[in-house]
């Protein structure tokens, strides 16, 4: 649908080479998202963006290489909801190719403590929402950090590995009066963060270009808190 990015796509499944060769699913995750990222950045619309992503996954179901299914069961985890389905479909056609050793724990993640931290009055809130994967225990440990200016506008989004080492800085930080970290609601955060990280709300200014690499899986883990 968008002849312009075949190369693009091209890219995309050479790079993909590389994805079953990461050490863990949340790698894999954070990989894909970066590639949607960019993607979302460079569409001009919200039309434009899911002609992208079809194409794309057209493009890792003609490949079918190790690589292209792994990008594909990523896409069907924690991709955009409008093309989850056709992802799985294409990566299920591919089910003669060797599968990454994390494809099951793809997107299989559950939520934990929610934390709100506050430097300033200008600097917004910064939410912080704790996840591992299902059976994995404190392992699969990782956080979203996402703070919102005025407005409830995405100032920065971060997929955090280190969660202890975050959250002992946030602390220490306190301790020091250079911030506030107290627990929050986690419906509330949900909420606040599915508003804020919607893609499609008309009229909601765009984030900032080093957002975009978070963002996909941002949406993902947001879906995930209550308050839906």
């Amino acid at each position: 649908m968008l002849p312009g990015l075949r190369e693009v796509y091209a890219a995309y499944v050479r790079e993909a080479d590389a994805l079953p060769s990461l050490p863990g699913p949340l790698q894999a995750e954070v990989w894909t998202s970066a590639r949607l990222g960019s993607l979302e950045a460079a569409a001009p619309h919200v039309q434009g963006r899911r002609a992208a992503l079809g194409d794309l996954i057209t493009c890792l179901r003609a490949a079918a290489t190790p690589g292209a299914r792994a990008f594909l069961r990523a896409l069907a985890a924690i991709g955009p909801a409008e093309g989850r389905k056709a992802a799985g479909r294409a990566a299920g056609a591919l089910a003669d190719v060797p599968a990454a050793a994390w494809e099951e724990a793809l997107g299989r993640v559950v939520p934990g403590h929610v934390w709100l931290i506050q430097e300033g009055p200008l600097d917004g809130d910064r939410l912080v929402c704790e996840f591992r994967y299902a059976d994995a225990g404190t392992a699969g440990m990782h956080a979203l950090a996402v703070r919102l200016s005025h407005g409830d506008v995405p100032a920065e989004v971060v997929i955090v590995g280190d969660v202890p080492a975050l959250l002992g800085a946030a602390r220490q930080a306190m301790q020091a009066e250079l911030c506030v970290v107290q627990p929050y609601d986690p419906a509330a955060v949900g909420r606040r963060l599915r508003a804020a990280l919607d893609g499609t709300a008309p009229g909601r200014p765009d984030p900032p270009e080093d957002c975009y690499p978070a963002l996909p899986l941002a949406r993902h883990r947001a879906a995930l808190l209550p308050g839906g």
